[in-house]
């Protein structure tokens, strides 16, 4: 999405040193990427505490979460205790509690339960699924954004094929088997290609009232191919991959209401037990106690140092900061963004206490990978654009070497190496009853809405834009 510059352009005048006869203390609001990252950044260094922030006890590393609600991995295996990272850094304190505000004034951090003061903030609360205003679609079709989340998906997906088995009725089989993907970045694409993978390869053999291979996974997208963002070479070879799962893909459609039993795209509505939300996000409930203007999204405008105007103290960092490039788009709501936010952030902070100017945050882009299931993935690096097989190989080898902990690499690379020879999923576990699936029997076919039910007067959802979802 284009719009003007948000970031200040010009440097940041250099900041008066801080007192620092006793330990500067910073707060950090957020374990995911960039607070993790930050923290790391100043771990051990010599008059400086640190408190990180987070209301679970753990970090997830959510490029992987699709798999968890596509069964090819347990929640274990995406996740690392947060206390484990920092054991031997003696400066930094983990507080597992829930931040609901920013007093700037008193330069104290709201807590469900009490507050905590700090000289030097750190905000990367990160995002939530937006539903435009909608926020009754939530109830129909869950976001991926937690465990809790993947964990819901994964209920919901592998309940729809154990109802189907002891369905009598073609129709309400039907409705039971079609699976409706919203969105066409990276996370969508990639759901899409999990689920239609499961129909199609794992679960072919394994029903004996029905077919999986009949299922229907459909991917609605906005925009006229998938994976904005991405070269029109590889977003092309990503929907050929798609439609070799078996993923029909929508183009240039939007949704206008979600309704018990179905997605309502203008004029049409598909029966469907089964949606999931990779629409767009919006900067988590945080920003809004800040009381700053925000941009886009919810998301909070800083300096070129990622500093809050008038703030010097305040830094705020990953998906929630609205951060432009010199072309004047959002930076994607990626990790690598997150990390090198992260570090700048923490090295400010640094230079602050020595009284240095601090630096304005320059991107690097290490590209953009995307995998659509077995052997086909598709990678923007630099000057090579690749898909197919190499793609696929360079995609598990940065997954790999990004997560978090040894146990976890190994772990993953025996689990992907038995799906790879197997084509099995080990973590198609049930949590969930489902008779959520319960629903009033659709109509014999997909008719104009207007002879049905009665057309929603709602607006239809902006192009989507977004790079990282």
């Amino acid at each position: 999405m284009a719009s003007s510059p948000i970031i200040s352009p010009d440097p940041v005048p250099p900041l008066a040193p801080v007192n620092v006869s006793d330990p500067h203390h910073v707060v950090i609001i957020g374990g995911g990427f960039g607070g993790i990252r930050a923290a790391k950044s100043l771990a051990n260094k010599t008059g400086v505490r640190v408190t990180l922030i987070d209301k679970r006890n753990f970090h997830l590393f959510q490029p992987l979460l699709y798999q968890v609600a596509t069964a090819s991995l347990s929640p274990t295996e995406v996740t690392f205790p947060i206390r484990s990272m920092f054991k031997r850094q003696k400066n930094v304190q983990v507080i597992l509690a829930e931040a609901t505000g920013v007093d700037l004034d008193r330069k104290v951090v709201k807590l469900a339960d009490g507050e905590v003061a700090y000289d030097s903030l750190i905000v990367a609360a990160g995002v939530q699924s937006s539903y435009f205003g909608h926020h009754d679609w939530a109830d129909h079709a869950p976001g991926l954004k937690s465990i809790e989340d993947a964990e819901k998906v994964r209920d919901k997906v592998l309940g729809a094929f154990e109802a189907a088995e002891r369905e009598t009725t073609p129709l309400r089989r039907k409705a039971m088997l079609t699976f409706v993907i919203i969105g066409g970045g990276p996370t969508g694409v990639e759901l899409a290609g999990a689920i239609g993978e499961l129909a199609h390869q794992t679960l072919r053999t394994e029903f004996r009232s029905f077919d999986s291979t009949d299922s229907r996974v459909v991917l609605v997208n906005s925009g006229d191919h998938v994976l904005k963002g991405y070269p029109d070479r590889l977003a092309k070879a990503a929907e050929k991959s798609l439609e070799r799962l078996g993923v029909e893909v929508l183009r240039n459609s939007r949704v206008t209401s979600l309704v018990p039993g179905g997605v309502v795209l203008g004029d049409t509505q598909i029966a469907t037990d089964t949606v999931i939300w990779a629409a767009g996000v919006e900067a988590s409930p945080l920003a809004k106690t800040l009381g700053v203007p925000l941009s886009y999204g919810n998301r909070i405008p800083v300096n070129a140092d990622l500093t809050l105007p008038s703030h010097p103290e305040v830094s705020v960092i990953g998906d929630i900061a609205a951060v432009t490039d010199a072309h004047g788009d959002l930076l994607p709501g990626v990790a690598q963004v997150a990390m090198q936010q992260g570090t700048l952030a923490a090295k400010n902070i640094l230079r602050r206490l020595k009284g240095e100017e601090t630096k304005s945050f320059h991107y690097k882009d290490k590209g953009m990978l995307a995998t659509i299931g077995r052997n086909h993935a598709v990678a923007d690096i630099g000057p090579f654009h690749l898909s197919g097989f190499p793609a696929w190989v360079i995609w598990a080898a940065v997954h790999i070497a990004t997560l978090i902990g040894r146990r976890n690499r190994v772990a993953v690379m025996i689990q992907w190496a038995w799906s790879y020879v197997t084509h099995g999923r080990g973590a198609r576990i049930i949590t969930e009853s489902p008779s959520v699936f319960d629903r009033p029997e659709p109509e014999e076919k997909e008719q104009p809405l207007t002879s049905r039910i009665r057309r929603p007067q709602l607006p239809s959802l902006p192009s989507i834009s977004r790079r990282g979802n």
